[in-house]
């Protein structure tokens, strides 16, 4: 397994592009988190004077029309939308491999109605079983507002992050179907070989089977799902937050900030900078992610290997 890991690795450093990418998206994440000490308490700071100002030396990305710095709002942006992607990423993944394994795994009729339940909730309307549950979960997060003023502060800073809970699972709940699928039919094929049916005759339990000799061949494939599960959460939270059913002010994030900034555009006052900035955040993230995706499938392939 290990020399299968780094026969990999040496597949991928081959990819330049996706070796650049790869440090690009290393640099982005940590101007995001490692900055989250600074640009947590002052993404919120406003400076009424200041409104609307365009880049300068005090404001590097200008601020906002509340006097807020935007480069402080977009790193902290970007801390949440990235912590947003791997959460989303983890649920899926999760969830996706515990089904695909388990229904491969069974075979018979457990399979069969565990993937026509797959089948169901493909056939729903994707965005719109998101939208609705993010709704219906955050209105009711809504009423808990008690009186009293630190009580009602700690209970808003509470409610941000528990939207931001209920986002990642209402799309993490939605994007496990892919990896369910993918991970099945390769359990379908392993099942039938050797070493498993010698572990079944030994008497090994089923659980062990599962996690210590079908998931180790399974590992490319969740890495490149898991990859490409986090750009396209990214996508859709901003897709979420530009129709005003995503993170919730004070809380921003590079989707949420566009969405702002489009909203303050008009023929009179053209404040470029609080769409170009987010947006290229975003773009530059969301490519490097791709890449990244890309080149780990390319060094898992198996015809890769064989070249």
């Amino acid at each position: 397994m290990n020399a299968r890991r780094s026969d990999a690795w040496r597949r991928y450093r081959r990819n330049r592009a996706a070796l650049v990418a790869l440090g690009v998206l290393g640099l982005m994440a940590a101007a995001c988190f490692v900055t989250l000490g600074w640009s947590a308490p002052r993404m919120r700071q406003q400076d009424l004077p200041a409104a609307r100002q365009p880049p300068s030396r005090a404001y590097p990305f200008g601020a906002d029309e509340l006097g807020r710095s935007l480069l402080w709002r977009t790193l902290y942006g970007g801390s949440i939308s990235l912590s947003l992607g791997l959460l989303v990423a983890v649920i899926a993944v999760g969830f996706g491999t515990a089904y695909g394994l388990m229904a491969g795994y069974r075979g018979g009729r457990c399979d069969a109605v565990m993937m026509r339940i797959v089948d169901v909730l493909y056939a729903l309307p994707y965005m719109l079983l998101v939208m609705l549950f993010t709704v219906s979960v955050g209105a009711w997060l809504e009423q808990w507002r008690p009186g009293g003023s630190q009580a009602e502060q700690r209970l808003l800073i509470g409610t941000e992050w528990s939207r931001f809970i209920v986002l990642a699972l209402a799309i993490g709940g939605v994007s496990w179907l892919t990896v369910a699928r993918v991970v099945r039919g390769q359990v379908l094929s392993l099942r039938e070989q050797p070493f498993i049916e010698a572990a079944r005759a030994l008497g090994i339990p089923t659980g062990r089977i599962l996690v210590r000799h079908i998931l180790p061949n399974l590992v490319g494939q969740i890495a490149v799902f898991g990859t490409l599960t986090v750009p396209q959460a990214i996508l859709q939270e901003s897709f979420l937050s530009f129709l005003g059913v995503g993170v919730q002010p004070p809380q921003a994030t590079w989707g949420s900030l566009a969405a702002d900034g489009i909203r303050l555009l008009n023929p009179i006052q053209f404040d470029w900078w609080l769409v170009v900035f987010p947006c290229v955040a975003l773009a530059v993230t969301l490519l490097s992610l791709n890449f990244v995706g890309d080149g780990l499938r390319d060094a898992f392939e198996t015809r890769s290997a064989a070249s």
